[in-house]
């Protein structure tokens, strides 16, 4: 099939395929008249590369899956460096979440701080919870 039919089957573009072909993710023949032919084993690896990019995969973190679908495997995901790859995602999504975690108890102690100091300033420095201050100040 040619670049203009792989794009629309894919879901992407002509600049993309393109773009893959150059990083030798992908390799197209050539017609005679020096259209880019590309086979159905060439859209499977496009179809792979996309669906790893949609959970956030790197171009280059798709390259093991790639290559093990060039192998001939039916999965990309059947050769351990493609495992491999999983592992490290899944550590560098773990960090990511350990890091959020993180902010979100920093950003929790400065509202309940910043809370604290609105029902000492509205209401005279006793303690109450924000909805009775705002409830006095109406």
């Amino acid at each position: 099939m040619r670049i203009g039919e792989l794009a629309k089957q894919a879901g992407t573009t002509t600049r993309a395929l393109r773009f893959y072909e150059s990083q030798g993710l992908i390799t197209a023949g050539r017609e005679a008249n020096g259209y880019r032919e590309y086979s159905d084993a060439d859209a499977r690896m496009v179809e792979e590369i996309l669906a790893l990019q949609a959970v956030g995969f790197s171009l280059e973190d798709t390259r093991p899956f790639v290559e093990c679908l060039r192998a001939g495997h039916e999965a990309g995901d059947a050769c351990s460096d493609s495992i491999d790859v999983y592992r490290r995602r899944l550590a560098e999504v773990d960090a990511l979440m350990d890091q959020l975690t993180a902010l979100r108890a920093a950003l929790t102690d400065k509202l309940v701080a910043a809370q604290a100091r609105q029902a000492d300033s509205c209401c005279g420095g006793v303690e109450l919870i924000s909805d009775l201050c705002e409830a006095k100040e109406s």
